[in-house]
């Protein structure tokens, strides 16, 4: 608290005083000198620090190194030099920025992530949400400032000549003028209204990390349900071409069945191998068809014109930036969002603490009345008052001891539901890691079956051409070469879905700068 003046004419309530004297004529000089003192009093009181803990972001620290990182589609940053000089220059620095859906580099899936932020609904549902909670600051906001009411009333009346205390021969009826204005406010003496400012700014920017985190799950699913179909797609060329090989297949059998050679047995077989391949072509329309609609629904296109051309998975897999551990706690909208909601549940902790002092308004009347219209705007129809009250609580029966409790349990809650998002931010990124080092891994140990296998069938398909074997021998080989060609497909549809998903457990091109 600043130090009381010396007595009550220091120099700035008397340059107070001769403002207002000047400005309103014939009120009281020591009147509005009196109540300019008080308001330059009561706005430095309305200054001093709210009541209540001030926040601190929740303790956590991150690991100096990710456990998992070992595949080559992961660029991981340079170690720290001796004696830890380097240091990032902000959270953004070695991570994806933006759209980073165009590091995979195809112009199809660029276009389609790009209608997600304009056309999507759900995305527009999240963005109606925070824009309410930014209006509901700027109305918290209002309550740190005078309400202020004026406008006129007339009236005609007429009163009882028999009422009680009546003068003989008195005035029964009159008119009534008045034009007046009311000011009240109550000052933010203990910051209750600042607290819940802050409490709704962090509400507010919880929703917006809200909307980033729902934008962030968006643009994942939808890369994940693009690279999906464009798996099936290479799953369908492939079977298109053991069609063909299987109908040359048939034709060569045939062809040896009837020049005695080969046996019924042999082209049942081939029959058979080949109808199945047929049907197992036909089945994968259905997923494809189910892709299509989410991604036509994502981008919220009309289902009934929306094709996506067959274009098998024939990309190269992209390497994810991953910066250090630390970063992470910039980078994830959810982890941003625990944060904010912690924040503001410490605000509600001094919200309830201030419930314990005293509320106190300050109130004025100013205006003028006649009963005639003709004197109704002069010196002597104007009229005035000012007042204050205060009010405190006595007894509730420990309510306020309750809630404030209730508002601390809230807030370790909230501080445990931050630190739980920061636990699981860390598991989805080693998971993410772990899934790229090993389906790495995986691919190349598949493709050197696939390998195997091709070598294998052309040796027993020239046996058989050769009659040294059985056509089951060439359809033993053919199946197990066509089950390692759709496992390695489904591999290299796993590695970009789990680069997707690193992508998402990395935050995206999110960092948390971006909230309002």
């Amino acid at each position: 608290m600043a130090e009381r003046p010396p007595n009550n004419r220091a120099p700035l309530p008397r340059a107070v005083g001769r403002l207002v004297s000047l400005l309103a004529g014939g009120v009281s000089r020591d009147v509005l000198t009196r109540a300019a003192c008080s308001a330059v009093f009561c706005l430095f009181i309305a200054g001093c620090k709210p009541v209540g803990p001030s926040y601190n972001r929740p303790g956590y620290d991150a690991p100096a190194i990710y456990k998992e990182a070992g595949a080559t589609s992961v660029a991981v940053p340079p170690p720290n030099p001796q004696g830890g000089a380097w240091q990032p220059a902000n959270p953004s620095d070695g991570m994806l920025k933006g759209k980073w859906w165009e590091i995979y580099q195809d112009p199809q899936l660029n276009q389609l992530e790009e209608r997600i932020d304009s056309n999507n609904a759900q995305l527009r549902q999240q963005m109606e949400l925070y824009l309410a909670a930014e209006d509901e600051v700027r109305a918290v906001r209002a309550n740190l400032y005078p309400t202020l009411t004026a406008g006129p009333s007339i009236s005609r009346d007429r009163v009882s000549a028999n009422r009680p205390l009546a003068t003989p021969g008195s005035t029964t009826t009159y008119g009534d003028f008045v034009i007046a204005g009311q000011a009240s406010w109550e000052p933010d003496f203990w910051g209750r209204v600042r607290r819940t400012v802050e409490q709704a700014r962090a509400n507010a920017q919880a929703d917006a990390a809200d909307e980033a985190n729902a934008a962030l799950t968006l643009h994942a699913e939808m890369a994940t349900d693009y690279f999906a179909l464009r798996g099936l797609d290479s799953q369908v060329k492939l079977l298109n071409d053991t069609v063909t090989d299987l109908e040359h297949q048939l034709d060569l059998t045939e062809r040896r069945f009837h020049g005695g050679v080969a046996t019924e047995v042999d082209v049942a077989q081939a029959q058979t191998q080949l109808e199945t391949v047929r049907a197992e072509l036909v089945d994968l329309g259905v997923a494809r068809a189910q892709y299509e609609h989410a991604i036509g629904t994502l981008a919220n296109l009309n289902l009934a014109g929306f094709n996506i051309p067959p274009s098998p998975l024939d990309l190269k897999l992209p390497q994810v930036p991953l910066g250090v551990p630390s970063q992470l706690l910039e980078r994830r909208p959810d982890i941003a969002q625990a944060e904010r909601l912690a924040a503001a549940a410490n605000a509600q902790i001094g919200i309830n603490i201030a419930a314990f002092y005293p509320a106190i308004t300050l109130g004025g009347t100013g205006g003028f009345e006649s009963t005639n219209p003709g004197n109704w705007i002069e010196g002597s129809s104007s009229l005035w008052s000012l007042g204050a009250q205060a009010t405190e609580l006595l007894f509730d029966a420990g309510q306020r001891h309750a809630l404030t409790d209730a508002a601390r349990h809230d807030y370790e809650a909230q501080a445990d539901g931050y630190r739980n998002a920061v636990f699981q931010a860390f598991d989805d990124v080693e998971d993410q890691l772990a899934a790229q080092r090993i389906l790495e891994q995986e691919a190349t140990a598949e493709q050197r079956a696939v390998d195997a296998a091709r070598h294998s069938f052309d040796l027993s398909n020239t046996r058989y051409k050769g009659g040294a074997t059985s056509y089951l021998e060439v359809l033993t080989a053919e199946q197990t070469l066509l089950q390692d060609q759709v496992t390695a497909i489904n591999i290299v549809s796993r590695q970009f879905a789990s680069s997707v998903s690193l992508v998402r457990a990395l935050g995206g091109g999110w960092d948390r700068t971006q909230l309002p």
